[in-house]
């Protein structure tokens, strides 16, 4: 990412004629900052971050400039630092290279053209290397995103590579196969053996060699409690179509038999047209049983939750419209507002709020009648 500003550059040298020949020399291309103390330069380097490029003299007093250059890297690890030595001070140089992990250095006297291409590969330097990192964080921060959002899905996921290598794997795959610790570097055969899940690898072996299969379901006991997956294998291919491996999903579909029983006796309540109330007092009673029987299986997937909700949802709405009706044939003038606001709550509740039952529907229509007239005949409907 190109910045709108010139890059920052520091002069740091105790004669201050070289520091305005240095400043006359960058002037045009660079911001130019100088300092004459390697003390208050580090103060400088502090308040003026980022600095792309910093030169120093290595004879100044009270630090040398491989002291300095040593600082520089300990504060500001990615601005380049470049050394200025005369041919006595070789030795310092070579320090310099490994202590404060010089980019270069530049012998006295230099020629301007030298240290010019020299400057400008090093400010080059700096901004390939903060581009760089800006990247790696970028992506670091996408792979979060990604990883949050993989791991709140409701099914599993294990990316192998062409040799059947885990490279990655969310969090429910690690819950439904109870894999400790990171298994990526595994080989996904030898890691199920391990954890005896034979079964697992034999479905993605069938799927792999039967190219219609589009899943397995499996029966099998993880960790002592006993699941229901359905596994599905998903080749992935790069944009020349070559295989890069396989994506394995695993959902969990122990609670289908439950919700297949929760949708049959809403859909048998929906559809009934006569009377309704005995129903819904059998209906209250199985959602009760559901419920224990999805706690019972001691599975915690977000599909047993799911059901579960439902049918506590579900035990609301037929408990509030019975209720109501109660209510009405009871009471000669009971709180209209209630009941309006009791009805509309158990319509929210409804799983199927676009298909109420018949006598619920004759039930609502008697609730706002009564709201509009204050008449209640005070007979039940349900």
């Amino acid at each position: 990412m190109t910045s709108p500003h010139p890059p920052r550059i520091l002069v740091v040298d105790d004669e201050e004629a070289i520091l305005e020949t240095m400043t006359f020399t960058f002037a045009d291309s660079y911001e130019v900052l100088t300092s004459s103390d390697a003390h208050k330069a580090l103060e400088l380097l502090d308040e003026n971050d980022p600095v792309a490029v910093v030169i120093t003299d290595q004879r100044m007093p009270d630090m040398t400039g491989v002291e300095f250059l040593t600082e520089v890297v300990e504060r500001h690890p990615q601005t380049v630092r470049i050394i200025l030595t005369g041919f006595a001070d070789m030795e310092a140089t070579i320090q310099a290279i490994n202590d404060g992990h010089v980019y270069a250095y530049v012998n006295k006297p230099w020629e301007p053209d030298q240290l010019k291409q020299v400057v400008k590969r090093a400010v080059e330097h700096h901004l390939l290397a903060t581009e760089n990192t800006r990247l790696v964080e970028d992506l670091r921060r996408s792979m979060i995103f990604l990883e949050a959002v993989m791991d709140r899905l409701d099914t599993g996921a294990i990316a192998i590579d062409s040799k059947d290598i885990v490279q990655a794997a969310n969090r429910p795959a690690r819950q439904y196969l109870n894999l400790k610790g990171d298994p990526r570097g595994q080989d996904i055969g030898a890691m199920l053996a391990h954890k005896g899940l034979e079964q697992i690898a034999a479905a993605l072996a069938g799927l792999a060699e039967e190219k219609g299969r589009a899943f397995e379901d499996l029966e099998l006991a993880v960790d002592g409690t006993a699941h229901r997956l359905r596994v599905t294998a998903q080749t992935l291919v790069d944009q020349d179509a070559s295989t890069l491996g396989r994506v394995i999903l695993f959902r969990e579909v122990s609670h289908e038999p439950l919700r297949r029983r929760f949708e049959e006796i809403v859909s048998d309540l929906s559809q009934r047209e006569g009377e309704l109330r005995p129903q819904l007092e059998v209906a209250t009673e199985e959602m009760v049983k559901m419920i224990a029987d999805v706690e019972a299986t001691g599975i915690t997937s977000p599909g047993m939750a799911e059901l579960s909700e439902r049918g506590s949802r579900t035990q609301t709405a037929i408990q509030n419209w019975l209720d109501v009706d109660d209510l009405m044939a009871r009471e000669e003038f009971p709180d209209a507002q209630i009941l309006m606001d009791r009805m509309r709550i158990a319509t929210q509740r409804w799983p199927q709020a676009a298909e109420l039952p018949a006598r619920v529907r004759r039930l609502a229509e008697r609730v706002e009648a009564y709201y509009e007239s204050g008449e209640n005949s005070k007979q039940r409907v349900l």
